[in-house]
């Protein structure tokens, strides 16, 4: 049996994290020892190594209650398993191509300033200033 402290530690996971976990149905609610202190098993250990592994990938709390009941039934097939990692992974790369349009548009509004100017003539504050805004509001 391990303590609260133990799983902590040997999953990285905080004791607040567990306990929500906890909370979410996401682990068994702990056996409790005579001193009323959370004991854990070696499944439990498992559990939260997956969660882990999981929410390090970006997964939402429903995708792994989701991914945690489809483990309890190992003959099935792993269809929806796929389809959660895929819809993940769509919405990864969308993120991605955000992110990547944001670096662009930085990397315009950084190159026009060369930091020389005042505040009234930044780009930097001018182009936050103007965008958005359509071309019969300027």
């Amino acid at each position: 049996m391990l303590s609260i402290g133990d799983l902590s530690k040997r999953t990285g996971v905080k004791v607040p994290t567990i306990r929500y976990y906890e909370q979410m149905g996401l682990i068994a609610a702990a056996e409790r020892s005579e001193g009323n202190q959370r004991r854990y098993e070696r499944s439990d250990l498992e559990r939260l190594a997956f969660i882990r592994h999981a929410r390090d990938l970006g997964l939402d709390i429903p995708a792994i209650r989701e991914l945690i009941a489809l483990s309890q039934h190992p003959s099935e097939p792993c269809a929806n398993a796929d389809r959660i990692a895929a819809d993940h992974l769509a919405a990864v790369r969308q993120k991605i191509e955000r992110l990547k349009k944001l670096e662009h548009e930085l990397e315009r509004i950084v190159s026009q300033c060369d930091g020389g100017h005042s505040i009234e003539d930044c780009y930097v504050i001018r182009s936050l200033s103007d965008h958005g805004l359509c071309e019969s509001e300027h």
